[in-house]
């Protein structure tokens, strides 16, 4: 009778407690700090944002011809793409009189966009539309467009970019217009009031 053939074992190694591990004192410390933190936290008091007096629950009563639509840069750069003139796309979408409204910060992002967007920006330096001053620092327009949105209920948002919209829609009370196939689409606008 032969002697058994001992096969070798690879890559045994010998256990060792992970740095991670609940069962070493250090880390109960961290886990002791981290509940009383939480506990100091859930204490503190909390605010309630205040919420626009011309909201009737989701309506916005604040909304009302001439409407003041707050463009973004690429609502403009699809407005051109597809043909469409703004003024007059504006009034079949929305039935009414309509004043574009533009910031700083998007002039100052159409002006880096460079040549390419040059007919953008001479749309956006057209006397029709109405430019208003930024108080706050850098050029990003969409933290610009939110800010001023929260601020003051008075706007429908024009805008493509879906990030924008996204943040968007989480606050009440405001319409976002996109530049569709061949016209402007409005989303949230309320209907008229009944009387």
């Amino acid at each position: 009778m032969g002697v058994a053939k001992k096969t070798r074992k690879f890559a045994q190694v010998k256990r060792v407690i992970s740095s991670r591990d609940a069962r070493l004192k250090k880390n109960q410390l961290k886990e002791q700090t981290a509940i009383a933190k939480k506990d100091k936290s859930s204490e503190a008091v909390r605010e309630i944002p205040q919420v626009s007096t011309s909201l009737f629950f989701q309506f916005n009563t604040a909304l009302r011809p001439p409407y003041s639509v707050l463009i973004d840069t690429n609502f403009l750069n699809f407005t051109i793409q597809k043909k469409l003139e703004v003024m007059q796309s504006m009034m079949d979408c929305l039935y009414a009189k309509a004043t574009p409204v533009i910031t700083d910060c998007v002039m100052a992002e159409l002006e880096k966009l460079g040549s390419r967007y040059r007919i953008a920006l001479r749309i956006a330096r057209d006397p029709r539309f109405e430019r208003v001053g930024c108080e706050h620092k850098g050029t990003y327009a969409d933290d610009c467009i939110v800010n001023r949105v929260l601020q003051h209920k008075i706007y429908i948002v024009a805008t493509n970019d879906r990030d924008l919209k996204r943040r968007l829609r989480k606050i009440p009370g405001v319409p976002i217009m996109s530049c569709g196939n061949g016209k402007y689409v409005i989303e949230r606008l309320p209907d008229a009031p009944e009387k």
